[in-house]
């Protein structure tokens, strides 16, 4: 009862804003998880560290990143992929909260996306200066559950395109608490974020967290 009735309070609390179709910003969505979401992150985080991954190519990401659930994404010279250990420390991934969990589905079905379960957790930690160039997130094997990204921290200019790389992306203003939720026709939607901008958050200090929650299988 006491959940349910946290779940009716915090989507009062937000609004909600159309990115495109089946995409979704879901303002304040996070509401009063704020303080046990930034818990259990610390918990995580301190079982598997952020780290800067290195692409392909050979480019180090200006974004630290780390994972939790039965798997984490990796990125290194041999390929993008997901993996069950994490290759620094040699053993599984952090389990996924079910504070993050649950988040992540109320937020999903918020954004008309019934029955999601998500099974990884993505966690990039920016720094002022630091961006994300458009991807799309396609190395996943099932493309019919949506992504779901939690904002933390300094807020950030999400670019939000389309099928093709030269599609001209739109730009949302993130802020701490929203939740962005695309599926459906948007889920393989060129995405990024722009240089983050320098700033203090009361809570999260000179930085942002962004949770992106996937289901691979």
């Amino acid at each position: 009862m006491t959940a349910d009735l946290f779940a009716r309070l915090t989507e009062r609390q937000s609004s909600q804003e159309v990115m495109a179709e089946g995409a979704v910003l879901l303002r304040g969505f996070v509401g009063k998880a704020e303080a046990e979401l930034i818990a259990a992150l610390r918990d995580i985080v301190g079982a598997a560290p952020f780290r800067h991954m290195v692409t392909p190519g050979g480019h180090q990401m200006s974004v630290a990143m780390t994972n939790c659930g039965n798997a984490g994404w990796v990125t290194d010279r041999t390929g993008y992929r997901y993996h069950a250990v994490d290759p620094e420390s040699g053993k599984p991934w952090p389990t996924m909260p079910l504070l993050l969990r649950d988040l992540a589905e109320r937020a999903a079905g918020r954004a008309g996306f019934g029955g999601f379960a998500p099974d990884v957790c993505l966690i990039n930690r920016y720094l002022p200066g630091a961006k994300m160039s458009l991807h799309q997130d396609k190395d996943e094997l099932d493309f019919a559950a949506p992504i779901v990204s939690v904002s933390l921290g300094l807020p950030a200019i999400f670019l939000f395109g389309g099928l093709k790389r030269s599609d001209k992306p739109r730009r949302f203003r993130l802020e701490h608490g929203d939740i962005a939720v695309w599926g459906g026709p948007s889920r393989l939607f060129f995405h990024g974020v722009a240089p983050l901008a320098d700033g203090e958050h009361p809570i999260m200090g000179s930085q942002r967290l962004n949770l992106t929650f996937r289901k691979i299988r």
